[in-house]
């Protein structure tokens, strides 16, 4: 089975935002995936929503064995294991959330469905804070 080299994002709004972030990025890293590199945490605004509750964010390259779909459910289950109640795809819309794991870039693929669109556009060209974290990554 082939590895993919996959860039995602993390955030958190909620409790203690680095610890949620660390421990995302530990059950990501027991899920059979190989970090390859990780960023500086970046504080950052809401997007999209009103919040008074500052976002902490990381970017990591990993390589998993999962298929898109595959990886999609594993991290929306970390989400939930954590303790996110709110999906914004199901919702409709941004709420403050304990975690978010978002799938920016998988190899060179593009994909796109219901449930996940790949590459990742509004991380890639729209959010600053993406931008800032995503420059060495992609």
């Amino acid at each position: 089975m082939s590895q993919h080299k996959v860039v995602l994002l993390l955030g958190s709004n909620l409790g203690d935002q680095k610890k949620n972030i660390e421990l995302a990025v530990q059950k990501i890293n027991e899920g059979e995936n190989e970090m390859l590199k990780i960023s500086e945490f970046l504080m950052s605004e809401p997007v999209e929503f009103v919040s008074s509750n500052i976002f902490c964010n990381i970017a990591l390259v990993i390589f998993t064995r999962y298929r898109p779909i595959q990886l999609l459910d594993f991290v929306k289950g970390i989400e939930i294991e954590m303790g996110r109640i709110n999906d914004s795809k199901v919702s409709g819309g941004y709420a403050d959330r304990i975690i978010d794991i978002d799938i920016i870039k998988y190899d060179e693929l593009n994909f796109k469905s219901k449930r996940l669109e790949i590459p990742h556009h509004k991380h890639l060209f729209e959010r600053e804070f993406s931008s800032i974290l995503l420059k060495d990554f992609i």
